[in-house]
């Protein structure tokens, strides 16, 4: 996710100006500090607040239309003609490519009968507009937890989006008599920074010594299905970020879907930086579903991870 310009009083977003504590050589680089992160908690629904103007207008991804909202940085955040500001605001509400391909990727996997949502627990990561996690919704997801860096994100952007999606299909599934399904998935959103928003999320454990090898925890703990696009930006984070999927991602039959585009220039990360510290690990198998080289941008990819 490339920064443009941001406000003169905020730092420029520089290239591998990133921490020196991930963990794995490779992606170790020296970096002024970063301000603290704003601290995880759950955003209600209702705290939505009408102060700033959002406008809606409908995406069409190759037969599914999803409405997909606007919303104003300067409004929100009191920044203009800024993409990201490292540890203020991480470009939740610009809706970015990798979010639209990451549906298509998902649609088509579930035309090939390699996915299903129906029943299932899902968790979107830095899921700004929450497209991906919205298709889920409407394909049958028991269960939709929606993650952000920021919670004014959530709040401004990502509630009003969902809840215009489901009121669109549930009126269209009142005029359809034919139509028995339902799009009521629990739905929640969580704000919090990838190396503490664990201790929130309804469906991980909180104990840092804890491990999959208990019977009886694995039936219970992670999530079904993790979806993320657009988050592997950062070297810095990416060690934080895997970290977080491994305690998220249930046991053994937990998958990932990553979308974002091959390489960031000027930021340093990328989906095939990403998939190195996947490799490196090697508790998952990564495999690439999809590749879009559109001539328009970077070129972009679909990752599946699925546990060993």
């Amino acid at each position: 996710m490339a920064s443009n310009q941001s406000n003169s009083s905020h730092e420029t977003f520089r290239l591998f100006d990133e921490k020196p504590t991930s963990g794995f050589g490779f992606l170790d680089f020296p970096e002024k500090p970063l301000p603290p992160p704003p601290p995880c908690l759950e955003v209600i629904p209702s705290e939505v607040s009408a102060n700033v103007k959002y406008t809606m207008e409908p995406v069409n991804l190759d037969g599914i239309t999803l409405l997909k909202g606007r919303v104003s940085t300067q409004e929100v955040f009191a920044l203009s003609n800024s993409d990201l500001v490292p540890g203020k605001y991480e470009g939740g509400l610009k809706l970015w490519e990798g979010s639209l391909d990451l549906v298509k990727a998902l649609s088509s996997e579930m035309q090939d009968g390699q996915l299903s949502f129906a029943g299932k627990r899902i968790l979107e990561l830095g899921c700004g507009h929450g497209l991906p996690g919205i298709f889920a919704c409407l394909k049958g997801a028991a269960t939709v937890h929606f993650q952000d860096f920021n919670a004014e994100v959530l709040q401004y952007l990502t509630i009003p989006n969902v809840n215009a999606n489901i009121l669109k299909k549930s009126q269209y599934l009142a005029t359809d008599v034919n139509e028995c399904s339902s799009v009521q998935a629990d739905t929640r959103f969580f704000a919090g920074d990838w190396g503490e928003v664990h201790s929130i999320l309804p469906f991980v454990s909180s104990d840092e010594n804890y491990t999959r090898s208990i019977p009886s925890l694995d039936q219970i703990a992670g999530y079904d299905i993790i979806l993320m696009a657009e988050t592997v930006y950062s070297i810095s984070a990416l060690p934080s970020l895997y970290k977080l999927i491994k305690k998220c991602v249930s046991s053994p039959h937990g998958v990932v879907y990553m979308a974002a585009k091959k390489y960031y220039f000027g930021v340093g990360g990328g989906s095939r930086r990403f998939i190195s510290v996947v490799e490196k690990d090697g508790s998952f198998t990564a495999s690439l579903v999809a590749e879009v080289a559109d001539g328009s941008s970077n070129v972009r990819e679909v990752w599946k991870l699925n546990l060993k």
